[in-house]
């Protein structure tokens, strides 16, 4: 079983997200991956190209000073070259602001499918179940206006 390669593939999406190496986030995603942020965000899944998601991420998570993903317990099942993982997710986000509030926090969970293919485990699906989220709530928007 691929357990560890399965989780790696995973947490380089949130690595290279911090880190703002897109290459290495776009590497972990298969080329049309469906991503589910209704939870947190409202609308419906959208299946899209992994570079219409990197995109997105690269228009947002650089207008905060900096993001923060941990990851952990973590449940992988594999069945031959297709894999389910769910884990648990924080992502602190920081931009110093005049109210002196300067973190946002979002708490929950993400259920992900995976498949293997000649370059490794590739994300297929991923959705996050929000749980809560705490500290300055204006900071999204906040963000969108530097």
């Amino acid at each position: 079983m691929d357990t560890q390669l399965i989780i790696e593939t995973v947490q380089n999406i949130f690595i290279g997200a911090d880190e703002k190496n897109w290459e290495l986030c776009r590497s972990s995603f298969a080329d049309i991956v469906c991503v589910d942020y209704t939870s947190l965000a409202g609308g419906v899944p959208a299946e899209t190209r992994s570079e219409d998601v990197i995109a997105a991420w690269q228009e947002f998570l650089p207008k905060f000073h900096t993001t923060h993903h941990q990851l952990g317990n973590f449940t992988v099942r594999q069945t031959g070259d297709f894999a389910t993982i769910s884990f648990y997710g924080t992502a602190t986000h920081f931009l110093p602001n005049d109210s002196g509030n300067n973190v946002w926090t979002v708490v929950g969970t993400y259920d992900a499918s995976l498949r293997r293919s000649g370059n490794g485990w590739k994300v297929a699906t991923m959705k996050f179940n929000f749980k809560y989220q705490d500290g300055n709530l204006n900071l999204p928007a906040l963000a969108r206006t530097r």
